[in-house]
């Protein structure tokens, strides 16, 4: 299936590794002209080697004002940004008696201020060209919380509120809003919260945990031309896992 994306820019933010790696590669493989970032230069660096992205570059999403100045890099770098794909590592596990203040204010300018400033830095030229395609990697447990993971829990499904306003707000200037929900999928994220993949997998009806190239499958296409109907939604990539509609 051609995606006809060949040609556009892209930013995949967290991509040094698991599913923000996988979806740039994914981009990449459509022609599209991707750039990439996570905090740690060395790890970004290797991995836009690796997947041929145009642009690789060391960026704290969680400091406040960094995501929007990143996109604004992309736009002069790349001269747009038509792909959007927000992307941040998870909070530290934690049930809510032990959250500190500190930590609920730290996922919130990480999870919540990267979307909001980036999108808000992205979309005034998605508009103009009246093609965008915004997408946020969230996670099943904004539809299922997961035990021990209160902030990311909360937070997480704030972003879907989010998605759906603003889709329903730039929809008619062709551009697209979408969540994605990850379920359980074999990365390095999964494996520091030392999840055991042999019990979790009698939980997930396809019987295993997801493969990261999977999820990236259904962030490309959520990002072309032939997915521009489909706005304002959160699509789970878990096996089955979710058990709600």
């Amino acid at each position: 299936m051609d995606l006809q994306i060949k040609g556009k820019t892209a930013l995949v933010m967290g991509a040094s590794a698991g599913l923000g790696k996988a979806i740039g590669r994914a981009l990449v493989a459509e022609g599209v002209r991707v750039a990439i970032c996570s905090r740690d230069s060395a790890k970004i660096q290797a991995a836009g080697r690796e997947i041929g992205a145009e642009w690789a570059v060391a960026c704290d999403l969680s400091r406040p004002g960094a995501p929007g100045e990143l996109v604004r890099q992309v736009e002069q770098k790349l001269g747009s940004c038509d792909i959007l794909v927000v992307n941040t590592g998870g909070p530290p596990k934690a049930v809510f008696p032990e959250v500190t203040t500190q930590q609920w204010q730290d996922g919130f300018q990480s999870l919540w201020m990267s979307a909001v400033d980036s999108i808000q830095a992205a979309l005034p030229g998605m508009k103009q060209r009246r093609w965008g395609r915004i997408l946020l990697v969230t996670s099943v447990a904004a539809r299922e919380p997961m035990g021990g993971l209160t902030v990311s829990n909360g937070l997480r499904a704030g972003l879907l509120g989010l998605a759906k306003s603003l889709s329903v707000e730039v929809a008619s200037a062709g551009v697209t809003v979408n969540c994605l929900l990850p379920g359980y999928t074999d990365t390095e994220r999964l494996r520091d919260l030392q999840v055991p993949y042999d019990k979790i997998s009698l939980s997930i009806p396809a019987g295993r945990v997801g493969k990261p190239e999977e999820f990236a499958a259904l962030a490309a296409f959520l990002a072309s031309e032939p997915a521009a109907y489909i706005t304002g939604q959160a699509v789970a990539c878990d096996g089955g896992w979710l058990k709600g509609v």
